[in-house]
């Protein structure tokens, strides 16, 4: 720490629009202090001043209480020898002290302002700033790659995007084949709950982790992981193995997303970002669609073990690309012990939150199917679910800085707004990529390939909109009317979707998937733009994980809804309809099999009993599209090219 013993010799550093000057000893004024910074950082062992300063902020945890500087008096102030205390620490400091230190000292990701006083509410002020918008560290501050190596990079990170959602439905086709092989019809569940259930619980512990450890070397490790689970996959001799290879790959599927969009950050300024957060998110909605269809391709012509063999050869080039192009950027956070580092990833947050997902998600997955949902062991698992999220809230609000989800962010009505969005949209969209195929088979008489091609207007609403949308944004700047376009064309394609009947047209059911597509495709990617601009760059991870995560979480909530409301209501048409039919019978053929099993006489009534429940069904995904237009509304009207900054005065 500098001396402030010795008669000082005085510099002077000019404060921006200001006009305030302040008379600092020599040896503490940091060397890069420049007038066009929007925040200056002294050494941390000196002390930090904000710009349009009107008060001294101590580096030394508020010991030295520091001495104000009325607005009206912005002239010269000299810091005197006996403003500062000699600080104290208690050598019993807590690891928890030493972590709150160093997130609020040391973490130089994120601006450091002082604390507002009343004098500082009056001089707040809104600044449109066209390079740093929705970050605090400025686009002028990043050298972002050009020309074949943003090319690349952009490349694999949609390979990557792929191959992890890709994953996520490709399997559903499969798994005739693989209960045929390792005879594990009681372990069907397991093949995709493995998978989500690791994936889910940890997407919000990666997006603390890319926030305070470094990005590239996460994502590659986040990439081999997933690499690593599906070598398992496809080399699994029995079904536990499968079952423990799915659950490896959701472990590394977790950080893939998240990594990406954050990578992208650091790739692209933010008034260029949209375009390709709509190319790489609108991965997601392929690979949810063409799944299905890949993977009875592949199972059928070749083996179903190339579902997961797919992924070797795409994350081998993701994993070189991003290793040789993609420099891991400087974030200039401090060096901290490791228990001190350990402590900011949030453990006991992170031990409190995935077992309460695992909860949630298995009391959806067995509900209505295993067991009945009123079973005693639905609804524990209900109850803890539900008693350790209140706990999780409560320790990330104890925790702060230091939480998973730092309760600053979620305060942010763009964020929660954005949140409510993505958990619909991902509802929605899910719901209809899950039941649509079922109306094609059970209905239509399509077999499972064909069901796939009978998606493709959907897909192509979803894909082509979603670039459409991304270019206009970073042309245009606005992103909020794309959310509130998106959520109308959502509620009356999927509105139109619960109408379908029996003798509906092809021009009816491609109509109404398109308009359907059309709104998932111009809204998905928008909440991922807006946490980016209202969030800090160093906030953007967490911001970013919370999105995939509450979208993730939407799909996995509301298709399990639509299966019991499907289900009961079949079993309640088939006894309206064909009173002699056991639904059982039914429900067990299958949806591509009715036709083989049920009697000529009654098979136009079983697909009319079909048809009504799915109609049902498909109004789930109708209700959740027409909620996200309250998110969108909510969302706060902001430009990738400018941002309303709150402006401080220290």
């Amino acid at each position: 720490m500098a001396s402030f013993m010795s008669p000082p010799d005085y510099s002077t550093a000019a404060m921006g629009r200001s006009k305030l000057s302040i008379r600092l000893p020599k040896d503490t004024l940091h060397s890069s202090l420049m007038a066009s910074s929007q925040h200056f950082h002294f050494d941390p062992e000196t002390a930090m001043l904000a710009r349009n300063a009107n008060a001294w902020l101590s580096s030394e945890e508020d010991l030295a209480r520091p001495p104000s500087i009325a607005p009206s008096n912005f002239t010269r102030r000299s810091i005197e020898h006996d403003d500062y205390r000699e600080p104290t620490r208690n050598p019993r400091e807590s690891v928890f002290s030493d972590s709150l230190r160093y997130s609020l000292r040391y973490d130089s990701t994120r601006p450091r302002t002082a604390p507002k006083t009343e004098s500082t509410e009056k001089l707040t002020q809104n600044v449109v700033d066209e390079s740093s918008a929705g970050s605090g560290q400025g686009d002028d501050d990043i050298e972002y790659p050009t020309g074949m190596k943003l090319a690349l990079i952009t490349l694999a990170l949609c390979l990557a995007v792929f191959v992890m959602a890709l994953d996520n439905s490709i399997i559903a086709t499969a798994i005739p084949k693989i209960t045929d092989e390792f005879h594990s019809l009681n372990d069907v569940g397991w093949y995709g709950s493995a998978y989500m259930l690791t994936g889910a619980s940890l997407q919000l512990f990666f997006g603390k982790f890319y926030t305070f450890w470094t990005i590239k070397w996460t994502f590659l490790a986040t990439v081999a992981i997933f690499e690593v689970g599906s070598l398992i996959c496809g080399v699994a001799g029995d079904s536990v193995t499968l079952i423990i290879g799915r659950a490896v790959a959701g472990v590394g599927s977790a950080g893939i997303f998240a990594g990406a969009l954050t990578i992208l950050a650091y790739t692209v300024p933010l008034h260029k970002r949209p375009v390709y957060t709509g190319l790489v998110s609108g991965m997601w909605g392929i690979s949810s669609v063409a799944g299905p269809l890949l993977g009875g391709l592949l199972t059928d012509r070749v083996s179903w073990r190339w579902c997961f063999y797919i992924n070797l050869p795409i994350g081998v080039v993701t994993m070189g690309v991003i290793a040789v192009y993609f420099p891991d950027p400087e974030r200039h956070i401090e060096p901290a012990p490791w228990r001190v580092r350990m402590w900011q990833l949030d453990p006991i947050g992170t031990v409190i939150f995935m077992p309460a997902v695992i909860c949630l998600l298995l009391a959806l997955q067995w509900g209505g199917v295993d067991y009945e949902w009123d079973n005693s062991k639905i609804t524990s698992l209900f109850m803890l679910s539900s008693v350790l999220l209140l706990l999780f809230i409560y320790v990330q609000i104890r925790m702060g800085e230091n939480a998973t989800v730092p309760p600053r962010i979620f305060k942010k009505r763009s964020v929660w707004a954005s949140c409510f969005f993505a958990f619909n949209t991902g509802a929605c969209f899910l719901t209809a990529v899950y039941f649509l195929p079922i109306w094609f088979q059970a209905v239509k008489g399509s077999t499972a390939i064909e069901s796939g091609v009978r998606n493709l207007p959907m897909l192509l609403g979803v894909v082509l909109f979603s670039m459409i949308a991304g270019g206009i944004v970073t042309w245009w700047g606005y992103y909020t009317p794309f959310m509130i376009g998106g959520a109308v064309f959502m509620a009356i394609g999927y509105g139109l979707i619960c109408t379908l009947k029996v003798d509906t047209p092809a021009a009816g059911w491609i109509g109404y998937q398109l308009l359907a597509g059309i709104g998932v495709g111009i809204g998905m990617q928008q909440p991922l733009v807006a946490v980016q601009v209202v969030c800090d760059m160093a906030d953007v991870p967490t911001g970013t994980a919370m999105i995939i995560f509450v979208q993730t979480l939407g799909g996995a909530l509301c298709v399990t809804a639509g299966q019991t409301i499907f289900t009961n209501k079949l079993i309640e048409k088939i006894q309206e309809y064909v009173p002699d039919l056991d639904p059982s019978v039914v429900i067990q053929a299958g949806a591509t099999n009715i036709r083989e099993v049920i009697r000529a006489e009654w098979l136009s009534d079983v697909i009319r009993a079909y048809n009504d429940a799915l109609n049902v069904a498909f109004l789930v995904g109708a209700a959740t599209a027409s909620a996200t237009i309250v998110g969108a509304a909510l969302t706060e009207w902001k430009s990738v090219k400018g941002k309303n900054i709150e402006m401080a005065v220290a």
